[in-house]
């Protein structure tokens, strides 16, 4: 009876594809399998960064969301059906894995951090060899490229999803030495208002898609309500410290 494979999760970084580590290329290139997110008609961010180093003889197994931003009809909801591809895609990679085969799942930024990855780990990482990877994530591909520190001395950073109700929003940035708001999309309009009502949009920055050959640095001011895309994020850097 073989062995069974392993499921490594890669991340792959912010973007830029200058910033995959040495150790996730190795093990994109050793694996007979790579498996990636992507949503329907598209190529995806993840499989753009890595594309020009996969081999000829490398079975690509793409994972295609059912189901992205848009709102579903009743009685659909989106946990269940994201929940329900999750099943889906472990079920696949898990085949692959019976059969002695490694699984590289690509993942932007880190595996760990919003990374779609966690959820095949989750379903799998009991049942089988699994290592991870950590990658560039968004939020310091963004301080970097916004020439923005994070946090001094000290500080401590927050890190919070747009999708928060305002009011919840409002007391965390409220309590926040610095913070970093990811998930903005359709949320942008709610998280300027807040950062207004603390006094903190003079200190936010806001970048879309950073370290991608189509990044964008906007003053939060003259960003377009509707117009911020899921890959931007806001950073409220901490206080400068003159040390």
């Amino acid at each position: 009876m073989h062995k069974p494979g392993r499921l490594i999760g890669l991340g792959v970084g912010p973007g830029d594809p200058e910033l995959i580590t040495v150790k996730a290329l190795r093990l994109l290139r050793e694996s007979p399998v790579v498996a990636y997110f992507v949503a329907k008609g598209k190529k995806g961010n993840a499989f753009g960064i890595i594309e020009a180093h996969l081999q000829a003889a490398q079975n690509l197994l793409p994972l295609v969301y059912p189901v992205t931003t848009e709102a579903l009809p009743a009685p659909l909801s989106y946990e269940q059906v994201i929940s329900d591809f999750y099943d889906d895609a472990a079920t696949e990679l898990a085949t692959h894995l019976d059969a002695g085969r490694d699984v590289a799942v690509i993942c932007e930024g880190d595996p760990f951090f919003y990374g779609s990855y966690m959820y095949l780990h989750d379903r799998l990482a009991e049942r089988y060899q699994a290592e991870v990877v950590p990658g560039v994530c968004s939020m310091l591909g963004g301080a970097s490229v916004l020439g923005a520190p994070l946090v001094y001395r000290n500080q401590s950073l927050s890190v919070l999803s747009g999708v928060l109700p305002h009011d919840e929003l409002k007391r965390r940035l409220a309590d926040a030495d610095a913070a970093v708001i990811m998930k903005l999309g359709r949320n942008f309009p709610k998280v300027r208002q807040v950062l207004e009502e603390l006094g903190l949009a003079e200190r936010a920055l806001y970048v879309e898609r950073a370290t991608m050959a189509n990044q964008k640095i906007v003053p939060l001011d003259q960003v377009e309500p509707m117009s911020s895309p899921y890959f931007s994020l806001i950073i409220v850097p901490g206080e400068r410290w003159q040390g």
